[in-house]
């Protein structure tokens, strides 16, 4: 039983950004000085249900309090570090902690370990394979820059379309130079793609979402996106902490725990493949 959780409510980016200046006067402060319980905010799934899992099976016997505080959103959680209402987060891949660092306020968050990947699919609920996607079909995809990439990486990788190479890891939709079925791509916030799977032809969907909304039970996997060499160091989620405050032992307890034997088998059973642990020398276990 989850006894700590809190859900805080989704905020966009730049009412986030525009908080970093003062403490949040609606939640907690995260503990001082190395003391008292390890305030982390995370995504509910799988992050959340994973550090319950630690708390309810490991963290008694380690010696670590968890304050395990759910957000529902991608961009509040670092900017609660950044404040000081968080001790750590977890929820995110270091192509989006660099991208939102590049675009939000001066602060040294520190990538402490990798945890799982959460594989981008492509859903429909009105078609049943990629050759059936008709001519000027919409496939909707995430809007945030780093996930953006790895959406159009999936389309091409299937053939249906061609990216500029140069557009790098900030590719969007008009970097598309190949279109051979003209297709049409529309991003939309993540937390709306598995609304949305019903109102398009195709959406390609973040794992955390897809396990949420059932997608992986309830529509059809049309692919899964590639996993080149730099899979895992590209987008493994991980645990994140200020610069100040890696080294705080709470931290670094939770690091090794989210390796422990029995969480990468929780995750490995849990979410049969849509979610995949990393184990501590950084590889991924299927």
């Amino acid at each position: 039983m989850r006894t700590t959780s809190t859900l805080i409510g989704a905020a966009a980016l730049i009412l986030a950004v525009a908080a970093c200046g003062a403490p949040s006067e609606q939640n907690s402060e995260a503990s001082e000085d190395g003391q008292g319980p390890l305030r982390v905010g995370v995504s509910p799934v799988p992050h959340g249900d994973i550090l319950a899992f630690i708390e309810e099976n490991l963290a008694e016997e380690a010696g670590l309090e968890l304050d395990i505080v759910e957000i529902a959103d991608y961009n509040t959680p670092n900017a609660q570090l950044v404040e000081g209402d968080l001790d750590a987060n977890y929820f995110q891949h270091r192509s989006f902690l660099n991208e939102w660092v590049e675009n939000g306020p001066d602060a040294d968050l520190n990538y402490v370990t990798d945890v799982h990947i959460e594989r981008l699919g492509l859903y429909s609920e009105t078609v049943d394979g990629l050759d059936d996607l008709p001519d000027g079909a919409e496939i909707a995809v995430p809007n945030d820059p780093a996930n953006l990439n790895r959406a159009l990486g999936i389309l091409e990788a299937e053939g249906l379309i061609t990216v500029d190479p140069e557009a790098g890891e900030t590719a969007t939709e008009n970097d598309i130079t190949d279109n051979p079925n003209d297709l049409t791509v529309l991003p939309l916030e993540a937390a709306q793609l598995p609304r949305s799977v019903s109102d398009v032809d195709a959406a390609v969907v973040n794992g955390n979402y897809a396990i949420e909304a059932d997608l992986t039970e309830e529509s059809n996997l049309l692919a899964w996106e590639p996993e080149g060499d730099d899979y895992v160091q590209k987008y493994a989620n991980g645990l994140v902490a200020l610069e100040e405050n890696v080294d705080d032992e709470r931290v670094q307890l939770l690091a090794e725990l989210l390796h422990d034997e029995q969480v990468l088998e929780y995750i490995q059973e849990t979410w049969q493949g849509v979610v995949l642990a990393v184990d501590a020398d950084g590889q991924p276990v299927e």
